[in-house]
């Protein structure tokens, strides 16, 4: 039977899990919003072209306006998940690597 490694040991151990547990909870969450968000202008551009084509201020139409906030949508999902990194992830990453440079794993 082989030797474990260091790093499945880790794996096995409730920081790690825990440190999993959070990552998943923020990234699934957030990427099914996103992924839907995304859907529904794709689906707007298909099946509601008349909507989308809708002048607001001059040339600026809704099709353009929500294409933008695809882009704003992105940079405040990176915004939100950086400082949700910062106050739950990283902390529990440092633990882990301490656990593993002081040979607690």
């Amino acid at each position: 039977m082989p030797v474990p490694t260091v790093y499945q040991e880790v794996q096995r151990t409730p920081e790690f899990q825990e440190l999993r547990r959070r990552l998943r909870a923020f990234v699934f969450p957030m990427s099914v919003a996103f992924l839907l968000w995304y859907l529904l202008y794709v689906l707007l551009a298909s099946f509601a072209p008349a909507f989308m084509a809708t002048k607001l201020w001059g040339n600026i139409n809704i099709g353009l306006i929500i294409g933008l906030l695809q882009f704003v949508s992105t940079f405040a999902i990176t915004t939100v998940y950086v400082r949700y990194a910062n106050r739950h992830l990283d902390p529990a990453g440092a633990k882990l690597r301490e656990m593993i440079e002081e040979g607690e794993v």
